[in-house]
């Protein structure tokens, strides 16, 4: 049977939708971006997905770039001394455009510039959301990325065949409270097995 293509196929969801899933990198993937990468699935369609990856940061703090933003708008509305919360460095979302900021915070609220993941989880774009966090109003939980990591109609589906991730329901303290350089141990963790098992699995859980 043929398919009719409308405007509504774009937003469609593919036959396993991945959003609100862990993607966890095999130890094939070595040498680039993505070597030791858990990244958290924001979106996932028929015409791509859009994720971010969660246990790489850089050595710019929040607060770096609150100062940086009020220096360029002086109507931004920061509280000092800022939150102690404005010391978490920022992450590394991926190798897209990563010259933009995304928050992914819990619970949910709708700012500007926000698109509803789940019940519990935004991912913001606006800067509304880091003048709530400078603040002392922000979200209970988040985290701030630069970029993000972004596949094109099928192409993760495609990788997903040849095992380069393996999948994960995404838990919310290995999102939130687990140090970076121990994330992606404590995803593995998630599949019911350990690091040195990786090599001989192969699909998802």
């Amino acid at each position: 049977m043929k398919t009719k293509h409308n405007k509504t196929s774009a937003t469609q969801s593919p036959a396993i939708n991945l959003k609100g899933q862990f993607l966890i990198a095999m130890p094939a993937i070595q040498g680039d971006a993505f070597e030791r990468a858990v990244i958290y699935v924001c979106d996932h369609s028929d015409s791509g997905a859009l994720g971010l990856m969660i246990n790489r940061t850089t050595d710019v703090k929040i607060s770096d770039i609150l100062v940086r933003l009020q220096a360029e708008d002086d109507s931004l509305h920061i509280s000092y001394p800022l939150p102690i919360q404005t010391e978490q460095n920022v992450y590394l979302g991926g190798p897209v455009q990563t010259e933009r900021g995304f928050v992914l915070h819990s619970p949910y609220k709708e700012y500007a510039a926000t698109v509803r993941i789940n019940e519990h989880l935004g991912l913001t774009s606006s800067r509304d959301i880091l003048e709530d966090v400078a603040q002392g109003k922000g979200p209970d939980n988040f985290l701030l990325a630069l970029g993000y990591a972004g596949w094109g109609a099928g192409q993760l589906e495609e990788e997903l065949a040849r095992n380069v991730w393996l999948t994960v329901p995404a838990d919310a303290h290995v999102l939130f409270e687990t140090l970076p350089t121990e994330k992606y141990q404590q995803a593995v963790r998630l599949l019911g097995i350990s690091e040195t098992m990786l090599s001989d699995v192969a699909g998802h859980a």
